[in-house]
């Protein structure tokens, strides 16, 4: 599904009324802030690409304001529904009521803009193991079940998620070692204390390089243009496979229609600007850009998915 938003996205974004246009002419006429978490993460990097390249169009000072955690999330719900605050967060926002208690409800307290950028997440393996591809090393699970690791970050975490997705689909015993975070993770495998781990390019291709990690596949449901080499998982091993790191920008529920159109059809033109891009590419993240309809639809779907993930292997958070 989130292929079909790739490439269907910008035409559509496009074909919006003259009324819709009209109705949010005077917007804005204050500054605008995105709301986002720690600094120096991929998805606070991104939410500043953005914010810098709305400020001029849309004539307005653009900020991040970041918040730990999911108080970000917690405070975009709690908004003014004018607009004014964005929301710049994973798909944590729909993940996380899944796993534990929170205070708000990604269905109900907010409305999409646009699934913005995917991170990639890429399967690396440390280089003793002795698989070239996702076929290879399922079959190698298969044949030593149980004996296999692989290191994420806390339970619940893309990654780790991205793992036991893998895990379901192939049918295979693959043990869950969980860090403190990603960069420990990595180590992890590195170090062959675990032999293998899901992480966006900037994570592990430097380690490919280097020849202390073996690449197998990406975890998209097409090539990535970070490493279009490498093949995706579904095609080399494990039909239907997909699994994203997706950064989306929401408004608070009951934000008025034509402003949600709005700034989807702004935030979507921005990404498809070559210099925007390559700046993305450049932190390793591909731009996507979809309609608020779309982006809904995903979510939703998106959310039965790791539901019956969740419940099926009795994921809880740590």
């Amino acid at each position: 599904m989130l292929s079909r938003i790739v490439t269907a996205t910008l035409a559509l974004s496009l074909m919006l009324p003259a009324g819709v246009m009209a109705a949010g002419a005077d917007y804005p006429t204050k500054p605008v802030r995105i709301l986002a978490s720690e600094p120096g993460a991929q998805v606070d990097l991104a939410a500043r690409l953005i914010a810098q390249g709305l400020t001029p169009i849309l004539g307005q000072q653009v900020i991040v304001d970041n918040r730990p955690g999911i108080v970000s999330v917690e405070t975009a719900a709690r908004a003014t529904p004018d607009a004014y605050t964005l929301l710049f967060y994973t798909s944590a926002v729909w993940v996380l009521p899944l796993l534990q208690k929170v205070s708000f409800d990604p269905i109900r307290d907010f409305s999409p803009v646009t699934i913005a950028t995917n991170a990639p997440l890429f399967l690396f393996v440390h280089p003793a193991v002795p698989a070239k591809s996702a076929r290879e090393l399922i079959a190698l699970a298969k044949a030593k079940p149980g004996e296999l690791n692989y290191g994420s970050a806390p339970s619940g975490t893309t990654n780790h998620l991205a793992a036991e997705l893998f895990k379901s689909m192939a049918g295979v015993d693959i043990v869950s070692v969980r860090y403190k975070g990603t960069a420990p993770a990595a180590l992890g495998v590195v170090t062959n204390q675990v032999q293998m781990m899901f992480a966006s390019g900037p994570v592990g291709m430097p380690q490919v390089k280097s020849g202390r990690l073996r690449v197998l596949g990406v975890a998209s449901a097409q090539p990535s243009a970070l490493a279009p080499e490498v093949p995706t998982i579904a095609a080399t091993g494990l039909p239907g496979y997909e699994a994203a790191s997706l950064g989306c920008i929401w408004v608070p529920a009951g934000t008025p229609a034509a402003l949600i159109s709005r700034l989807s059809r702004e935030i979507v033109r921005l990404l498809g600007k070559p210099e925007a891009q390559e700046r993305f590419l450049a932190a390793g993240i591909e731009k996507i850009g979809s309609t608020p309809q779309e982006a809904a639809a995903y979510i939703k779907s998106d959310m039965a998915k790791w539901d019956k993930l969740i419940r099926d292997a009795g994921i809880r958070q740590n």
